[in-house]
């Protein structure tokens, strides 16, 4: 597959894991290669992507340039990619392992919901005047 970037990356800022990699891939990719959207703002509206948010929150998409959707680890593996860790990418490519990789996404994405009260990287950021942006009950 030939990418057509910028890969567009529709994540869950409110997950502390997700935010954790965010941080990463926004450190090491440039916006020619890929564009991130927090689909827990306020502002962000579904619709524009013809899914719903409950579907994007469900499961991680991306989008490239030319409109092709990927999704789930193929949505992680061209995100690394964009952000130059082919090393650390390549797993995810391998037939062997891929069916194991497989099961702990989706493992991940039934337990995700239930990891709020893991410290969230933006903490700091996420409140202000007593008020949080994020969806912890702390």
């Amino acid at each position: 597959m030939q990418p057509h970037w910028p890969l567009t990356l529709y994540y869950d800022g409110d997950c502390p894991l997700c935010a954790r990699e965010i941080l990463l891939l926004r450190k090491r990719a440039s916006s020619e290669r890929l564009s991130l959207v927090d689909i827990s703002r306020e502002d962000f509206q579904a619709e524009t992507t013809g899914y719903s948010k409950e579907t994007l929150q469900n499961r991680l998409h991306a989008r490239f340039a030319d409109g092709e959707w990927v999704t789930g680890l193929d949505a992680t593996l061209w995100s690394w990619r964009a952000a130059g860790l082919d090393r650390w990418a390549a797993p995810l490519t391998w037939p062997a392992l891929r069916p194991v990789l497989e099961l702990g996404y989706r493992l991940f994405c039934r337990l995700r919901p239930h990891l709020t009260w893991l410290p969230h990287p933006d903490a700091g950021q996420r409140c202000t005047d007593n008020q949080c942006n994020s969806k912890d009950p702390r």
